[in-house]
């Protein structure tokens, strides 16, 4: 359990400072070559502006620390029931605020440091009610479901991101963490880890869900960070990526807590998605940023 429980922490730890870090990437290059930056008709960044974001070394740094922090996310979904090892994970959201005080010059409210505080309160009543993970086997048609679910969640929010530009960027927000949140399960179930079978592996439609649901949550996340608050964006994320593999732990894959803190369990997982929709609220009001210098240094966002 605490072996589980610091490799969530230090993957929580890679993805809010990636996040923050490729935020500070698609800013920059938005304000450096606002004319190269493209936007489709409806005002959401084009795939050639989320291209030009991805090349800046920020947002190349930061795309290093979420490999690394998938690495440590999916060890720890194997160690722990989903309902903590995902909840753990998210709260890179404390992190990702934090920082953006000081990479993105955003000043965070007193709600947003009380809501903020809120969901690390949650954390601790998690851990203490955790109980040992469930199983990892599922059926097929299981992993067959989530490839397909996997799927429909990546079309559905490259449809939505094109037709609904920046007022997807919530919604991007939330799918980039359902994505993200299948990939959770694929780990957990996928067959050909133990014992290890190359053969198993290739074959378990789980693995090339989870390679979809990196990829593919990816670029929506990357989407949310161009056209709305970084803030909104992840903790829109945090909701997309806790709640329904919570759900599929509980349900599904036996995971339980300690007997007798039930309520405890359930009492931590609703003020962490709580305290991360109320950051979602108050955190999603970037104002305009400022014009950008002749100079090619970045102006930091403020509001």
């Amino acid at each position: 359990m605490l072996i589980g429980l610091l490799t969530a922490i230090a993957a929580s730890l890679c993805y809010g400072t990636g996040s923050v870090l490729q935020a500070v990437g698609s800013r920059r290059a938005a304000r450096l070559s606002p004319a190269a930056a493209g936007v489709t008709a409806h005002g959401g960044p084009n795939l050639s502006s989320t291209a030009k974001a991805v090349m800046t070394w920020e947002f190349i740094v930061g795309t290093i620390l979420d490999f690394v922090g998938f690495g440590l996310g999916a060890l720890a979904a194997r160690l722990l029931p989903l309902f903590l090892s995902q909840t753990v994970i998210s709260a890179n959201l404390v992190i990702t605020a934090v920082l953006s005080v000081k990479l993105l010059g955003i000043r965070l409210s007193r709600r947003e440091w009380t809501s903020i505080g809120v969901v690390c309160a949650a954390l601790v009543l998690l851990a203490t009610a955790a109980g040992h993970e469930g199983g990892h086997h599922a059926a097929m048609s299981t992993h067959w479901w989530l490839l397909a679910v996997t799927l429909l969640i990546i079309v559905g929010g490259t449809v939505a991101v094109r037709f609904l530009g920046a007022r997807a960027a919530t919604l991007a927000g939330l799918l980039s963490g359902l994505a993200f949140g299948a990939l959770g399960v694929g780990v957990r179930v996928l067959n050909g880890i133990e014992p290890f079978s190359l053969g198993g592996l290739l074959c378990d439609p789980a693995l090339y869900a989870i390679v979809l649901a990196g990829v593919g949550g990816m670029y929506l996340h990357t989407v949310a960070l161009q056209i709305g608050s970084v803030n909104g964006a992840t903790a829109a994320l945090v909701v997309g990526e806790t709640v329904l593999p919570g759900a599929i732990g509980v349900l599904w894959l036996g995971d339980a807590s300690r007997p007798g803190l039930a309520w405890l369990a359930v009492l931590g997982f609703v003020l962490a998605v709580t305290g991360a929709v109320a950051v979602a609220w108050y955190g999603n009001h970037d104002a305009p940023e400022p014009e950008a210098a002749p100079t090619p240094d970045p102006v930091p966002a403020t509001r």
